[in-house]
């Protein structure tokens, strides 16, 4: 999924940049001011949340999207009241996650 993304944010015109952790972004001082992030809600040693919690702990601003095929009940307005600035159900069309960066990233650069 991450190769996929990856792919079509770079053929949409995006600059985009995979990590294989949540961790290798964190480690990643190149990565620190990015337009958005975009991260599933299950990662191998840390959930989206926390990963949302941790950047804005270090001070990273980024609008973060999270995706997530394991939905439950209420999860969308815990993760947007965590401050997600949105949450997508796999499966999802891809013009919805590009949609959802451009609303994103236009509000952020507008506020």
């Amino acid at each position: 999924m991450r190769e996929a993304i990856e792919r079509l944010f770079g053929a949409a015109g995006f600059a985009a940049a995979a990590y294989v952790s949540a961790e290798s972004l964190l480690a990643d001082e190149a990565a620190r001011d990015p337009d958005c992030i975009v991260s599933d809600l299950r990662l191998p040693t840390m959930s989206g949340l926390e990963l949302l919690a941790e950047l804005r702990a270090r001070g990273w601003r980024a609008p973060l999207i999270l995706i997530t095929a394991h939905d439950a009940p209420g999860l969308a307005e815990e993760a947007l009241r965590c401050g997600a600035a949105a949450y997508l159900v796999k499966p999802f069309h891809g013009t919805a996650l590009l949609a959802s960066v451009r609303a994103v990233v236009t509000m952020s650069k507008e506020s």
